[in-house]
């Protein structure tokens, strides 16, 4: 079996870690264990799942028109209606 050292961990980490495996009854090299095995499971699974992100890069260029954006514009316009309300005001 292997060993690990981890250096130049900042003190308030540790502490957190320690009280962390004092919690769930683990010493730290059961909870650093318990912690990197269940990030490496877990890991695939946020890889197969598309940030927001991705999801918005993807879906630019999709649309695609052969109007140029000026007549979309003036059609958008020309679409709208217009309530009273609007033309008096909040």
């Amino acid at each position: 079996m292997a060993n690990v050292q981890i250096k130049g961990v900042d003190d308030d980490l540790y502490a957190r870690l320690k009280a962390l495996a004092a919690s769930e009854n683990r010493s730290v090299s059961q909870q650093v264990l318990f912690l990197l095995k269940s990030y490496l499971a877990k890991k695939h699974q946020w890889q197969k799942t598309k940030t927001p992100g991705q999801i918005l890069l993807e879906l630019s260029g999709s649309w695609e028109d052969p109007k140029s954006p000026t007549q979309i514009v003036k059609e958008l316009k020309r679409a709208r209606k217009s309530t009273r309300k609007l033309k008096a005001g909040f």
